[in-house]
Parts: C-alpha cells; sequence; structure tokens
C-alpha cells in the first residue's frame, strides 16, 4: 500500500464536500508527473487531503483510492475548464482516480507546522521550494508523521 498527498482549493472541493458526497472523482489534474503518480495508485492507498490557496494551508484529514486510474472525462468536455482539444479518447492523455472520504481531522496540520518538522519529514516534497504538484507521494513515517501532529 502507497501514501499521497494530494491537494484541492477548498473553494474548489474541501475535506467537508468529500465527507459529504463520500467518493468524487479528482479530475482536472494536468500535470503529468502528477497524473502519472495517480496512474500508479492502488484501490486502498492513503491519502493526505491538503487544502491549498487558503487562509490557512495545511493537511485537513485522510482519504483513500476507492478506484484506480482511468481516462479523466472532463478532457473530452469543450464546455469544462480541464478540456484538452489536443487529447483523444482513443489516447487519452489525463487520467483521474476516484477518492473515499475516511476522517477529518478536528485541526489543521498548518503549512508553517510542516515546515517546523523538515528535519523531521525528510525529502517531504509538499515543503520542497517550489514544489506545486497537486499530487504526490509520502513515505510511510511521513504519513504517519503528519496523522500524529492532527491528533495533537
Amino acid at each position: 500500500m502507497a501514501m499521497w498527498l494530494m491537494k484541492s482549493e477548498p473553494e474548489a472541493y474541501s475535506i467537508d464536500d468529500l465527507k459529504r458526497d463520500k467518493t468524487t472523482m479528482w479530475d482536472g489534474v494536468r500535470n503529468y508527473q502528477a497524473r502519472n503518480y495517480m496512474r500508479s495508485m492502488s484501490v486502498g492507498d492513503k491519502i493526505l487531503l491538503y487544502h491549498s490557496n487558503c487562509e490557512v494551508p495545511g493537511v485537513v484529514g485522510l482519504a483513500k483510492v476507492v478506484r484506480t486510474a482511468y481516462p479523466d472525462p472532463t478532457q473530452f468536455d469543450p464546455s469544462d475548464k480541464h478540456f484538452d482539444p489536443a487529447s483523444k479518447r482513443d489516447d487519452p492523455r489525463w487520467s483521474l482516480v476516484d477518492v473515499g472520504f475516511v476522517k477529518k481531522f478536528r485541526r489543521t496540520v498548518s503549512l508553517t507546522e510542516l515546515k517546523d518538522q523538515a528535519s523531521r519529514l525528510g525529502d517531504f516534497a509538499l515543503i520542497r521550494t517550489g514544489n506545486r504538484l497537486s499530487v504526490m507521494s509520502v513515505t510511510q513515517k511521513q504519513f504517519d508523521l503528519v496523522v500524529s501532529m492532527a491528533d495533537r
């Protein structure tokens, strides 16, 4: 089982939305490395859900992969903001996974807190300068440390 961190802007789709919906398609990812990470995901993989571009960016809860990668339908829809006219139905460029709600943390583990734990988190992609990926891999140690920080 692998562990991941996935970012979402809470105005677009929040942990509360996922809690209400129980599952959702994680669509609209338009970065090749993030797409490749999603293509490598397995059902049951654990996810740290991170809210970005908000007052207190940070990890807000847990999710899990409930369906492996398949073509992102938004790439074919001209009325969707994620439409990609270069993507072909017989060779889709973009994929998504379905994620399911697991838990909302009682508090946000802020980006500031995570940066303060850089020595314990090791090579944590989220706190690397310039990392803007919406999907990234995390180690078991990193995952466990972030979850323990939420319980404080």
